[in-house]
């Protein structure tokens, strides 16, 4: 440490196994929310997200779902809003997230991110989203493209989660689904069972040493008090025109 004369020695932490010996892993089905970015009636970014938690529940997940029917667009209505509260408690309640988005126009939709944009970094010292486990999936009408699960993936990063390696992109979604809104099989199906699979793996592995992992020897400086202060005038600072 002689030469890293900035470090606090007492606060500064050497990574190792040792610390994952103490930590007792979780049993209980993990718990995935699934978000969508379109609201037609018949959506296929939504009829997508319904066959990834099908196969969610037969891996033995407890899914939930949000319905962004009737919520506001970020800044023109307070926190307090039913459907941005309870966006913010399925998140809170959730230990993985499945974000399903058409492309529209080369990018993921305006409702998809509108959803994240609603998704606090942080509520004081807590950060919502920060070490959960994140899977992306996107419909197109044409040709494949990944314009929206790359554009995803940069939200997933800057939300501080855990974005899975695997992701799933459905060419010309239109032709997928049967009339009883079931995916039909093929290539693109048998992707979208890797990307759960892969979402179940990577919750399981991380959901109990999440504290772990997300333990920073910035944040070990301040105190809790420290850092929402810290935090919150960022938000402040931030929404300011």
């Amino acid at each position: 440490m002689t030469d890293l004369s900035n470090i606090d020695k007492e606060l500064f932490q050497k990574p190792s196994l040792d610390e994952f010996q103490n930590i007792t892993l979780q049993s209980h089905p993990p718990k995935i929310l699934l978000l969508y970015g379109s609201l037609r009636e018949r959506s296929f970014s939504r009829l997508l997200a319904e066959e990834a938690e099908r196969i969610l529940k037969v891996m033995g997940c407890e899914t939930r779902f949000f319905n962004p029917h009737g919520l506001p667009q970020v800044d023109d209505a307070p926190e307090t809003h039913p459907k941005v509260a309870e966006l913010r408690d399925l998140v809170q309640w959730s230990e993985g997230m499945v974000w399903s988005s058409p492309e529209r126009h080369g990018a993921m939709t305006g409702l998809i991110k509108s959803q994240i944009d609603w998704i606090p970094l942080s509520v004081g010292a807590v950060r919502p989203s920060q070490g959960k486990t994140l899977a992306l999936l996107q419909v197109s009408g044409g040709s494949q493209s990944f314009n929206a699960v790359n554009q995803m993936r940069i939200l997933g990063r800057w939300m501080r989660m855990i974005t899975i390696p695997n992701q799933s992109s459905v060419p010309k979604a239109f032709l997928e689904f049967d009339d009883n809104n079931r995916m039909k099989p093929s290539a693109n199906y048998d992707r979208v069972v890797d990307v759960m699979e892969e979402l179940v793996k990577f919750t399981l592995l991380t959901r109990s040493v999440s504290g772990y992992l997300n333990d920073r020897y910035s944040e070990r400086k301040e105190s809790a008090e420290e850092l929402s202060k810290r935090v919150n005038q960022r938000a402040i600072c931030s929404t300011r025109p």
